[in-house]
């Protein structure tokens, strides 16, 4: 196999479902953890997924189990993320579309 054939925008697309998904029930998993008073995922862990693509499943996980929403510099550090990836996406789609 090679590159091209593997990377295509379906197989991207799925890649970017799956992420958000894993980060988004990472941040399920942490809350229940934090309740129970055991285990943790660490917030480096929780901050990476989203660097990797899981911003958007970082934040639906924090609104809907209401986890890490107040947690400095955590919060912070997750708004830089999404707007490094906010640059990123429009530089990548300016350079497409400029052909």
């Amino acid at each position: 196999m090679n590159i091209p054939t593997i990377l295509t925008l379906p197989n991207a697309l799925g890649l970017f479902a799956l992420v958000n998904l894993w980060t988004f029930m990472l941040f399920g998993f942490d809350k229940i953890r934090a309740e129970a008073g055991s285990w943790r995922v660490s917030e480096g862990a929780l901050l990476a997924w989203a660097f990797l693509g899981g911003t958007i499943g970082a934040y639906a996980g924090r609104a809907l189990f209401r986890h890490k929403t107040r947690k400095q510099p955590f919060s912070s550090h997750l708004h830089q993320t999404a707007i490094l990836q906010g640059f990123a996406v429009a530089l990548v789609g300016g350079w497409m579309l400029a052909g």
